[in-house]
């Protein structure tokens, strides 16, 4: 029986990033990933996660060297683009959030097919020993000693014993499975997607010219999303020359029934989404694939071990694409299994770091769910989701990107220095998520032909920029602190801005929560950041 010090048990994203990035940090580790499909795998390819945010991004180009495929092989994201266009055809008639520029910070729309290519090539270069072809065929979780695995590879059984083993087999879970460590969480939504072989042109649905010019890149470039209560439709370009087309919505209000083929996607679509619809009608012969997703969220109980072996990717958690958060928590778990394996190395300790990375990590999945649970309704509204969209993109650069960028998720003494602002913070998004819910249910969803320019917001675009820094411990705790109140002052102009408008809501709660760390923010944060503001 061979022995391998770490082995990964999926070579798609995450499995595969994570062998490039044990490789480069330790390269005299012996790392060996197993992957069902046979590369070169087709571009396009029939993966959900195309698109990325910003510590996605930041995980791929920075952390493991892959800036210079991002930039001359996959698209840079012109950022997300929201139209409330449910039952419109003129989309330049209703109301647009997003930006007119690039922002300062990179991201990146990803041809999976492309991208997983390299990644695999790549990951050899690196030493890695990543056998395409091959499956498992069985494993045995060790305690105190190795694990064992058994695969199929070039018609033959081959029986490893690793020191390290790590589940990265998508909704496969081959670890998830075997120690039922499956959760439900209360998000129920469904999807279905397709791709396109051709560009979907949005700019080229109008031809105001107005509209045609009020943003310096082409809209086609951005994650584009055209939403109704309850459901939101993706449009992501991929590199290849395809577009990836998604419906996602709550169960609830848009039954999967509905959509559940492409033919049924498309009578869907014509109800609510009827420019869409036509453009698709007429491209029936560009159709590359079709699949959907019941429930695709869910939970984990369990990710890492101190008896080594860890989940990544989707054979842990699963959010939602809403945001594009899939990556990001790749980069998340990658980066704690990297930090376990390298105390191992060092003969430390794993247990208690295990459980610590552990709980951070859950703590970061439960946060971040709270932005999609129970929200979808409120997704049609003009007034109420671009206050949702910049809440949320604060919370997410102010905190969890701050953690990140300044490479600080393992730095246990870091975390401790700012738990205050965690918490604080923790609390405030579980409340403005709440009023955001009670605020649509009063809105009378005004939705005049506008623009919502978050490019034109320079405290905004001055937090995503600040990502860039590189900040000491002394900067990183005053940064954190920084940011915190910034989220109190922006809670409390949110809970003022509601109050005048519906003056039957009860903001008490959130302002007094908001009033404790507002202090120090500046105000007018939601000065031309909502509807009122930019069609008055």
């Amino acid at each position: 029986m061979q022995s391998t010090e770490v082995l990964i048990m999926g070579g798609g994203l995450a499995g595969l990033t994570l062998a490039i990035q044990l490789r480069q940090r330790f390269p005299r580790l012996e790392v060996r990933v197993l992957e069902q499909r046979v590369h070169p795998v087709p571009v396009a390819t029939h993966k959900v996660g195309e698109a990325t945010v910003e510590i996605g991004a930041q995980y791929l180009s920075r952390d493991l060297g892959l800036a210079q495929h991002l930039e001359s092989g996959q698209l840079r994201k012109f950022g997300f683009r929201f139209f409330f266009s449910d039952r419109r055809r003129d989309l330049d008639r209703v109301t647009e959030l997003g930006v007119s520029r690039h922002l300062a910070t990179p991201t990146y729309q990803l041809d999976r097919g492309l991208f997983e290519n390299h990644l695999g090539a790549r990951a050899r270069e690196c030493g890695a020993l990543f056998l395409d072809g091959a499956t498992v065929t069985g494993f045995q979780l060790g305690t105190d000693g190795p694990h064992e695995v058994s695969y199929a590879h070039d018609g033959r059984e081959h029986h490893v014993r690793p020191r390290w083993l790590i589940d990265a087999s998508g909704r496969a879970g081959l670890i998830k499975r075997r120690l039922a460590l499956a959760e439900r969480n209360a998000h129920d939504a469904n999807a279905v997607w397709f791709r396109i072989g051709g560009r979907i042109d949005l700019d080229g649905w109008s031809h105001d010219p107005g509209f045609r010019t009020r943003c310096d890149t082409p809209r086609w470039l951005s994650t584009n999303h055209l939403i109704g209560e309850g459901y939101w439709v993706w449009l992501i370009p991929l590199a290849s020359g395809s577009h990836s087309v998604g419906i996602v919505a709550d169960a609830k209000l848009h039954p999967l029934a509905r959509m559940s083929s492409f033919d049924r996607a498309l009578e869907w679509l014509q109800q609510h989404q009827p420019r869409l619809a036509e453009e698709l009608d007429g491209r029936r012969g560009e159709l590359q694939d079709f699949l959907f997703l019941r429930r695709f969220s869910y939970g984990c109980k369990r990710v890492f071990s101190g008896e080594r072996w860890a989940l990544t990717g989707e054979s842990g958690v699963f959010l939602d694409p809403f945001y594009s958060p899939g990556t990001d928590f790749i980069a998340i778990a990658n980066t704690y299994i990297a930090e376990l394996v390298a105390r191992d190395l060092e003969g430390a300790a794993l247990a208690p770091h295990a459980r610590y990375y552990e709980q951070l990590f859950l703590s970061f999945y439960r946060s971040t769910l709270s932005l999609y649970v129970d929200q979808y309704p409120l997704f049609g509204d003009p007034e109420v989701m671009p206050v949702k969209v910049l809440w949320d993109y604060t919370y997410y650069w102010g905190v969890l990107c701050q953690l990140y960028f300044q490479g600080r998720l393992a730095d246990l003494g870091a975390i401790g220095a700012v738990r205050g602002e965690l918490a604080s913070t923790l609390a405030l998004n579980e409340a403005v998520q709440a009023l955001l819910r009670a605020w649509a249910s009063a809105s009378a969803r005004r939705n005049p032909a506008t623009m919502i320019d978050q490019a034109a917001l320079g405290w905004f675009a001055e937090l995503n920029r600040g990502l860039l820094d590189r900040l000491d411990t002394a900067g990183f705790t005053a940064r954190m602190r920084e940011n915190a109140a910034l989220l109190h002052g922006l809670a409390a102009e949110i809970a003022t801005r509601a109050a005048a408008e519906h003056p039957t809501l009860d903001v008490s709660a959130l302002l007094e929560l908001a009033r404790a760390g507002a202090a120090a923010a500046p105000a007018g944060l939601l000065r031309g950041a909502t509807l009122l503001d930019c069609a008055a």
